[in-house]
């Protein structure tokens, strides 16, 4: 009996167990739940199984005053509850058959025990359950593998894979959330098995890219997906009533043992990559970035080899722009992330923050060129890109093989390119000013727009200063030069 972890069980959670052993059914708290509360960590949701069938347990629900939000349908045999004003699922213990479909069971039936439904899951460390009492059923070693942090197959991974493909990618994901590392056996099956992604939906296979990116151990989890072959291969979307394929994410893998200037970079293309991407914050435009912002070294017209024989790949940032924007597309991710994930690897070799690189008229050369690109709406819109531009650059150059010692100078221009930013008005909504003041002042209100368009560029150029006293003196000089034209002209 494992008392602590019986304690952490929830009064809710709780609840529905001991109704439905007083109901006379065996009923346990299977997989993540067990898995997390074994690891130390807090699950977010709690799936119970039961040998109750779904009209057992509706019935015990509404003598319980249990509220029923759902039926996933008598064939999948899960019914959720409301307890406590919290859902939980509770499902009867089922076994599947997989056909065609690369996700979805083609036959789902009652099963008799807790161990055959166990022996129907993905991982050794999600075929767990543990009863109210704290004792564990754990007949495939989960809670050996849990604790050695290690992802493992239930029985034959190449069957587990070619029954369901996706979860080839909950492996990675696994990795990527947990910090595990996925055993040999599992994850050299992955390349018996990548056919069935072909089956696989878009959805389905990006949902998984985004949440292995978000996840603290990213790194572990998009390297496994190269190793394993996933990357590589296709999965589909529906178009006008027929499937098309879709390749997954192609563009990184020639990274992979790539090398570069080893006076410069300490590590191959994909190691330093993998090492980017892990020191950028979890957010997905600035992830996919980290990802694919050195996409374009290595390929013909950008991979050379200078005068001293060293390697070089100039242009490369204007090259991964292009192969970020074409992927992005074609996986469909939203159109904020995408153009945001695409302007963070174009422009992430304009920023070079090590000392003395970068004075202020170059900062603010750039940052007016930027503020007229029209890529944004406001000084709000060009700061939080250039936040993340650097700290895509910030992590770049950590994982050139820079110490913790050296980044501070580098972390200080960071600083300073931002604040620069702050200062930059893109709109002239940005401007400040008092509105009554500048009408008064120009008499007009038609010539409001063209006199702040001409206050923003001169804002821009660094000519005028952007406080209300400086912008009302201005714009009476305006308003006198523009009379003095208009009465020129007549």
């Amino acid at each position: 009996m494992n008392t602590v972890m019986r304690n952490n069980i929830p009064e809710y959670v709780q609840i529905v167990l001991k109704a439905l052993a007083g109901a006379g059914h065996q009923a346990y708290l299977v997989g993540g739940a067990v898995r997390d509360m074994l690891i130390g960590r807090t699950p977010k949701d709690y799936d119970i199984a039961t040998d109750a069938a779904p009209e057992q347990i509706s019935r015990i629900a509404a003598s319980s005053g249990w509220r029923v939000a759902g039926i996933q349908g008598l064939n999948f045999g899960v019914v959720l509850a409301v307890v406590l004003g919290n859902s939980v699922e509770i499902a009867s213990y089922r076994g599947e058959r997989y056909g065609e479909d690369s996700h979805r069971p083609a036959e789902v039936w009652l099963a008799k025990s807790i161990e055959e439904d166990l022996g129907r899951r993905d991982f050794t460390l999600n075929a767990l359950a543990m009863n109210a009492g704290g004792d564990l059923i754990d007949p495939y070693g989960g809670q050996a593998d849990a604790r050695a942090g290690i992802i493992r197959a239930v029985g034959d991974p190449a069957v587990r894979f070619k029954e369901d493909a996706l979860r080839m990618f909950r492996a990675c994901r696994f990795a990527a959330e947990l910090g595990f590392r996925i055993e040999e056996n599992t994850l050299r099956a992955m390349g018996q098995s990548l056919n069935r992604i072909n089956g696989l939906a878009l959805e389905r296979v990006r949902a998984e890219l985004d949440r292995t990116l978000l996840a603290p151990y990213c790194d572990r989890g998009i390297d496994a997906m190269a190793r394993g072959g996933l990357l590589a291969a296709c999965c589909r979307v529906k178009e006008r009533g027929q499937y098309r394929p879709v390749a997954i994410l192609p563009e990184v893998l020639h990274l992979v043992d790539l090398p570069q200037n080893r006076e410069y970079h300490r590590y191959d293309v994909w190691a330093h990559t993998l090492h980017a991407l892990r020191e950028v914050p979890p957010e997905p435009a600035i992830r996919w970035a980290a990802l694919l912002h050195d996409c374009g070294k290595g390929l013909a017209g950008i991979r050379a080899v200078d005068a001293g024989g060293k390697i070089t790949d100039c242009g490369h940032e204007r090259k991964g722009a292009e192969l970020a924007e074409a992927a992005l597309l074609r996986l469909r991710l939203p159109d904020k992330v995408k153009n945001r994930t695409v302007w963070l690897v174009s422009r992430h070799m304009r920023l070079p923050l090590a000392a003395g690189c970068l004075t202020p008229i170059i900062i603010n050369r750039w940052l007016r060129e930027e503020a007229r690109s029209g890529c944004f709406a406001a000084t709000r819109d060009l700061v939080e890109a250039v936040r993340q531009l650097t700290r895509l650059c910030l992590a770049d150059i950590k994982a050139t093989g820079m110490s913790d010692e050296e980044m501070p100078e580098a972390e200080a221009m960071a600083a300073t390119v931002l604040a620069a930013a702050e200062r930059m008005p893109v709109h002239t909504a940005d401007i400040a000013y008092e509105s009554a003041a500048l009408r008064a002042a120009l008499g007009e209100a038609r010539l409001i727009g063209p006199c702040l368009r001409n206050l923003l560029k001169r804002i821009q150029d660094g000519n005028l200063a952007n406080e209300p006293q400086a912008v009302l003196a201005a714009a009476e000089r305006w308003a006198s030069r523009y009379a003095a034209r208009s009465q020129n002209e007549h």
